[in-house]
């Protein structure tokens, strides 16, 4: 299992300077680039699916960063997910049945904003599962992950590491932007009070549930270039080294009969 402390970890990096800012967007675009192609290729070889697990404090940027990691891919291959409290139905059953039926397809990559994580950090905060119902739940989600990469699916999961100060002044950019009064919840400043319990519940979750074949990458996200940057990295290298993408061969019953004269000018 990895060993992460968020509190030996930048939410920015510290050499980033104003001047910086250009080449890692002309950066972003090139690796957006590679992204759709390598998108369109799964898609074609039907044969790998990718999905990309997002969690992160509130505010942390999720959204933001799916659409600018994943802009310009063609839809029919991608679907963004959002998991929230569980409905009626979703809580008649185990906890995994909403994860498990939201999981790509062969060919598909799936987007996962929050997760079956969420089903581990909220009662390790509100303590409302007892420490043996959240080591057997965090184990069933490591057999789970086991089993979605031994059918072909490649498992990316993100943690969007945001600084509380940085949290607060997009929580309160929330409440004086009209652009983004629609963000604004309530709930979001009273769990934002709770940020060092949260840091320390995700520090159990990593303890639990990183694995050799499905690490966690902590992102410094308190600056958006750079948290697309480091996502899309982790992306490509996924695509370019766990993936033998190949364009699918012909496959027909048809015999191509060549016309004289058909193709002269």
């Amino acid at each position: 299992m990895a060993n992460i402390d968020l509190k030996d970890i930048e939410t920015f990096p510290k050499r980033f300077k104003d001047d910086d800012k250009h080449k890692i967007k002309k950066e972003n675009e090139k690796l957006n680039a590679k992204i759709i192609e390598y998108q369109k290729q799964m898609f074609a070889q039907g044969k790998y699916s990718l999905l990309v697990v997002m969690q992160g404090m509130d505010a942390s940027g999720k959204w933001g960063a799916v659409r600018k990691t994943f802009m310009g891919i063609n839809p029919a291959g991608a679907q963004v997910h959002s998991f929230k409290v569980p409905n009626k139905e979703e809580f008649a059953h185990d906890f995994l049945w909403r994860i498990h039926k939201r999981c790509p397809a062969k060919g598909m990559i799936h987007v996962f904003d929050r997760s079956h994580y969420e089903d581990l950090l909220v009662p390790y905060v509100e303590w409302f599962l007892s420490e043996k119902e959240i080591a057997a739940r965090a184990q069933h989600i490591n057999n789970f992950e086991k089993m979605l990469e031994d059918n072909g699916t490649i498992v990316l999961k993100f943690y969007l590491h945001v600084s509380h100060d940085e949290q607060k002044r997009r929580l309160h950019e929330r409440l004086t932007n009209p652009l983004k009064y629609w963000k604004h919840e309530d709930g979001d400043f009273r769990k934002s009070s709770k940020y060092e319990k949260f840091i320390d519940a995700y520090h159990r979750v990593f303890e639990h549930t990183d694995t050799k074949t499905a690490p966690r990458h902590v992102i410094q996200s308190d600056n958006n270039h750079v948290k697309v940057n480091q996502i899309s990295q982790v992306i490509v290298e996924a695509f370019e080294k766990e993936m033998d993408l190949r364009r699918p061969d012909l496959d027909t019953d048809f015999t191509l009969v060549e016309v004289p004269g058909l193709m002269e000018e």
